[in-house]
Parts: structure tokens; C-alpha cells; sequence
């Protein structure tokens, strides 16, 4: 696809990346048969090829339009165009890119400005967050339906293990998950002390910066990340052999440091690293499989259906790991059909697009009981809290599961 940027966009580092993205796009339409919204809605420009089209147009010059942001803002992100597009187009970049510029030139209405810095103020800080959540669990009978599917019921949390091993890791324990899923966190550490790796929580960490960045506050996306970078780089001088993620949502951002601070001196050569250092804890515990197998047993819950989030298996390019550990600890695994597809959570998607994340959520969860599995399984917070917002089923994180199989 040729392209003749723009005056504001050439010889600049958002113009150099979406010429190179576009030249790759040869506008073959793969991409719109696993396009969750394409699917929904049939429509050209809320499908990637067609969106490709609209950022083409605004890279080039054309007037950036509200049409052309109600457009860009019903993509999930998910990025599952990417893992079907023959030519290798890093969409998800683009439509970044293409968003970036519509948030400058297009202003919002009013409702949708409050609501997006409500969201980027309050979600990514804890200290306002985690108060409010809990007042949410201990009130969430009371509250209205659509807010009670936002507030997962209070876990009785486990203990988190005290003893000291020669191996570390750090974890990112993330900036809703400590007060939403504590378990998840604490699963992942009693995990790994069984096989002798003590989990670091470097307490300034705080959100991965993905909430910021989707909704469009760039600059302050890129402080979390530094953030994040300046409260782990002790650590990691120290020989933290890797930071764990179990949110693959943040898993997949983390992975995207170095781009994202590619021209930022003081820190492009940090933040690489830290990418290197990152690891999914379905790419960890693989290599950890026949001591899994001695340390665990088989419990009451031996047959799941796993819903492997978009940011898993599309965003960091993680397939079959889960379901290959599970299968090794005598659990059978059922994938649902179409499990390519998204979920609808997405991130703050099911705040700012509830009726498409919604009708995603209801065909998911339609296909994943549709295998009689004793509980569903997944890999992100988000897609977590949503699913269980929709069904009876009991709906965890798998290394609750893995923890709760560990032999007493």
C-alpha cells in the first residue's frame, strides 16, 4: 500500500512507523474473518482493512472526523487481524497511531471526556481504586446489576509465602488485580516458592501504563512505564531472574516498553531489558513440569474449558502452553469454538463500548458452556471479571487452579 505522508507526520517517529506499516498492508481482507466487530457489525470500517484505510487517510492529510473516531474507538485491540495477516501489519501500532491523532484534532463529547479521564484518573491508581472496590464487595448485593457485574465477590485470600530462596523473580502485581483477584497474585507466589523461586513485589510498581495509553493519554501512559522501569531496576541489577506477569493484558504492554520508549534516552536501553526480563507465567512454569507433577495432585475440578485471552495468545504470541501444563497435571482442557475470538472485556472497552463487549461476552460464554467444563479458566484479569459477570460457572485464573492442586 503506497502512502505520501502528511506535512505533520513526515520525519517524525509516528509517521516513519505507520509508512512502514501500511507499505507491508496489501489489502487482501484476511484479516476481516477474524475481526470480532467486522463480524458483529458487517461493516467494512469497523473491520482492520477498513480502518487501515481511515489511518491511511489521516496520515496522508485528509480531516480527521468523529465518524472516523467512532470507528477506531469499536476496535477491541485485540489484535487477533494480526496473528491471521500474511504480510506481518503490526495493526495494533497502527490504530494507536491513528487514534493519537484523532484524539488531537477531534474533541469529544462531553460525556466521553469525563468518562475517559474518570477512567485513566481512578482505575490505574490504587490508592483510589482498591477503597472503592472494597466498599463495591461489601455493598455488591445491593448494587444494581450493571454495577454489581463490574464488582467480583470478595475472595478469602491465601496466604502469601514467607520463605526466603536463592532464586528470585519479580511480579507486577498490577493496579486492580491486588484488590479485584488478590488470589491470583498470591496463587502465582505459592507456585513458585513450591519450586523454590521467591516472588518480588517492588511496592512503587504500579499500573502497567495499558489503560492510560488505550484511552489515549499518551504522556502520562509513559510515566507508569518509567515508573514501573525506575521501581524494578534495582531489582534487576540485583539478578531478578525475570518478572512475572499472570495478567496477560499487562504481560502484553510490558513487552511493548521498548517501543514505546525507543526514543527516550535515559531509558530505551532500561526498558529493553526489562523486556527481555519479561515472562508470561505460562511461559515459566513449563520448564518447571515434572517437579509440577510431584508437587500436585488431582483435586474434585479435572475437566476445564480455557479461554486464552487476546492479549495472550495475539499480543505476546502465547499458544498451547496453559492447555499443555494442565493436560500434564491430569487436567483435561476444552477450547471453545472460535476461541480466536475476543471476549469483549478488552480493557475499559466493556465501559465505553457495552453493547458490542456485552454481545461478545454472551457468545463466548455461550460456546464455552456449550462443553459442560466444571469451571472456565482464562489468563487475564479483565477477561476473567467479565465472563464470571455473565455466568454461574466458577470462572479463575488457571494458576488458582494449579495452586489449589499443590499437595498439602
Amino acid at each position: 500500500m503506497q502512502t505520501n505522508l502528511a506535512d505533520f507526520m513526515r520525519n517524525t517517529p509516528d509517521g516513519e512507523e505507520a509508512d512502514a506499516i501500511l507499505r507491508k498492508c496489501v489489502h487482501c481482507g484476511f484479516c476481516t474473518a477474524t475481526c470480532p466487530t467486522y463480524q458483529l457489525l458487517g461493516d467494512e470500517l469497523d473491520g482492520p482493512r477498513g480502518r487501515i484505510y481511515l489511518i491511511k487517510q489521516l496520515v496522508e492529510g485528509a480531516p480527521a472526523t468523529r465518524s472516523t473516531q467512532t470507528h477506531l474507538d469499536r476496535c477491541l485491540t485485540c489484535r487477533s487481524c494480526e496473528t491471521t495477516c500474511p504480510s506481518g501489519v503490526q495493526y495494533g501500532r497502527l490504530v494507536e497511531i491513528g487514534r493519537k491523532i484523532t484524539e488531537e484534532k477531534i474533541t469529544r463529547p462531553i460525556g466521553q471526556r469525563v468518562m475517559r479521564r474518570v477512567l485513566a484518573s481512578f482505575v490505574p491508581n490504587s490508592a483510589l481504586f482498591t477503597p472503592t472496590m472494597r466498599l463495591g464487595q461489601h455493598v455488591r448485593r445491593l448494587l444494581p446489576k450493571k454495577l454489581r457485574d463490574k464488582v467480583p465477590a470478595r475472595q478469602r485470600m491465601l496466604e502469601w509465602p514467607t520463605t526466603t530462596h536463592a532464586r528470585k523473580m519479580l511480579m507486577l502485581a498490577g493496579c486492580v488485580q491486588p484488590s479485584m483477584m488478590p488470589n491470583v497474585n498470591i496463587a502465582t507466589a505459592r507456585v513458585l516458592d513450591a519450586l523454590g523461586i521467591q516472588t518480588i513485589v517492588a511496592p512503587e510498581a504500579g499500573c502497567c501504563g495499558a489503560i492510560r495509553l488505550h484511552l489515549g493519554y499518551t504522556d502520562e501512559a509513559l510515566d507508569d512505564i518509567r515508573a514501573n522501569i525506575d521501581a524494578w531496576w534495582p531489582y534487576v541489577e540485583q539478578g531478578a531472574e525475570a518478572i512475572v506477569m499472570n495478567a496477560s493484558g499487562c504481560g502484553s504492554t510490558v513487552m511493548e516498553y521498548a517501543h514505546l520508549l525507543r526514543d527516550d534516552p535515559a531509558y530505551a536501553a532500561k526498558a529493553q531489558r526489562i523486556v527481555e526480563l519479561t515472562r508470561d507465567i505460562a511461559q515459566i512454569l513449563p520448564d518447571f513440569e515434572e517437579p509440577l507433577i510431584a508437587l500436585t495432585r488431582r483435586r474434585a475440578v479435572h475437566t476445564v474449558a480455557f479461554h486464552p485471552p487476546c492479549t495472550l495468545q495475539h499480543g505476546q504470541q502465547i499458544r498451547g502452553k496453559v492447555e499443555h501444563l494442565l493436560e500434564a497435571l491430569d487436567i483435561e482442557v476444552r477450547l471453545p469454538a472460535d476461541s480466536h475470538l475476543c471476549c469483549g472485556s478488552a480493557g475499559t472497552y466493556s465501559l465505553t463500548q457495552p453493547a458490542l463487549s456485552y454481545t461478545l461476552r454472551n457468545q463466548k460464554l455461550e460456546k464455552l458452556n456449550a462443553l459442560e467444563p466444571q469451571m472456565i479458566v482464562s489468563a487475564n484479569v479483565g477477561c476473567i471479571s467479565h465472563l464470571q459477570s455473565g455466568t454461574s460457572m466458577p470462572v479463575a485464573h488457571w494458576i488458582e487452579l494449579v495452586e489449589h492442586m499443590l499437595s498439602a
